[in-house]
């Protein structure tokens, strides 16, 4: 059956005060749209979703647009990815009575509502715990112009450039993280079980120790006294910063410490800028309305600082002036931002100039992890080194002592 493609019944253009290019603005209600009747209720719990990774996401929705640029109609595509992400151990699962795998079960959901006379869109909307708001109204947006397949290719897109930034990051600062992780280990080892056996015998003597050994055999007691207590206030930290995260007043300016951080506040807010100028151009350049596609993107950030600096954006906006004067208003972008962004408007081609920006800001970070990963290996080696030398000198001076008195 051929699935019903959304309507967008309060879809109306209006023209700003200022032009910004073909630039639509609507009171866009996505709750509504996608909302499905009852007789697309899920007849299935649906399966714990924390085994379905974003890569796993990103190559099924990859498949996807690949499957529907073929030609080939969206419910024997989706019958034909299910069985794909089944494969290849589809015949041993059933024949071990093993459950299916989380994504396939879902996507067969999803075909069963798309063969039922749901959109895709629909579908989508019924599992909030794997597709975004994003993902949900970019297909919508493709439905609804009939470029579904390229509309996913471009989901694909961002997914896949989000994985590889992230993973970028995380393997330069693996490193330095192994590195502080190990010299704590050896430090606290030291200080808990090497140390005292060996200041011990000086104490024994009777002598006065130099104060570098009296500092060592004082901090080797208070670790081994109060290291439950230490380990017990570390996690209790951790835990108030994540409650305190959750509440919106603290959590403003926990978020406005971190863009202030040395060295990772900027690193931090290029990220997000990153992210939101690729969003908000992705959505644009799938068809939404410019102000639906300005409400998404605030759900996208993580920052509020930034998501409200969005909100300003999207009120201005909808007040008749154009985006890039609604960006420098704010304060909060850089200058090249709202510059590439007034040039797109006067091109015509906004969605593009905002892409370009994300671009710039990925190369970015990207330099700045490499800067900071080789500014932090040298320094964290002196700084271990320096902590070892010290409990080595803490412990040979009194042997020094010692044989110059005999």
């Amino acid at each position: 059956m051929t699935p019903i493609k959304p309507s967008f019944p309060n879809d109306t253009e209006t023209t700003p005060a200022k032009p910004y290019g073909n630039v639509q603005t609507a009171d866009y209600e996505l709750e509504s749209i996608l909302s499905p009747g009852p007789k697309f209720e899920a007849r299935h719990p649906q399966p714990p979703l924390r085994s379905v990774s974003t890569k796993e996401l990103c190559r099924m929705t990859r498949q996807l647009s690949t499957l529907l640029h073929a030609g080939m109609p969206l419910v024997p595509a989706l019958t034909a990815l299910v069985e794909q992400l089944q494969s290849p151990t589809n015949a041993q699962a059933q024949s071990r009575n093993r459950p299916k795998r989380p994504l396939a079960a879902i996507v067969e959901e999803i075909r069963n509502d798309v063969n039922e006379g749901g959109s895709l869109a629909q579908a989508l909307h019924k599992h909030p715990g794997l597709f975004s708001p994003l993902f949900v109204s970019m297909v919508a947006a493709g439905e609804s112009s009939g470029a579904l397949e390229e509309v996913l290719a471009r989901i694909a897109d961002i997914l896949e450039n989000r994985v590889q930034l992230v993973d970028k990051v995380k393997a330069a600062f693996a490193y330095p993280a192994l590195m502080v992780f190990v010299a704590t280990g050896v430090v606290v080892f030291l200080l808990s079980y090497v140390v005292p056996g060996l200041t011990r015998l000086f104490v024994e003597m009777n002598r006065e120790l130099p104060w570098p050994t009296r500092l060592l055999i004082a901090t080797s007691g208070f670790t081994r006294t109060y290291f439950v207590v230490i380990l017990g206030i570390l996690c209790g930290g951790v835990i108030t910063l994540a409650v305190l995260y959750k509440s919106q007043q603290y959590k403003a300016r926990l978020d406005r410490l971190t863009l202030r951080l040395p060295l990772f506040g900027p690193l931090l807010f290029r990220l997000e800028l990153a992210r939101l100028t690729r969003t908000l151009g992705a959505l644009m350049k799938s068809g939404l309305p410019v102000i639906t596609a300005m409400e998404i993107t605030q759900r996208v950030v993580q920052n509020s600082l930034i998501a409200k600096a969005m909100n300003d954006i999207k009120d201005s906006v909808q007040k008749g002036d154009n985006i890039a004067d609604a960006v420098r208003t704010t304060g909060l972008f850089p200058p090249v931002v709202y510059h590439l962004i007034a040039t797109g408007q006067m091109s015509g081609n906004i969605e593009d100039g905002l892409i370009e920006i994300a671009e710039m800001y990925d190369g970015e970070v990207q330099a700045t992890v490499r800067t900071l990963t080789s500014l932090l290996e040298p320094i964290i080696l002196l700084v271990m080194g320096a902590v070892v030398g010290f409990i080595v000198m803490a412990i040979l001076l009194p042997v020094f002592e010692i044989n110059q008195a005999l």
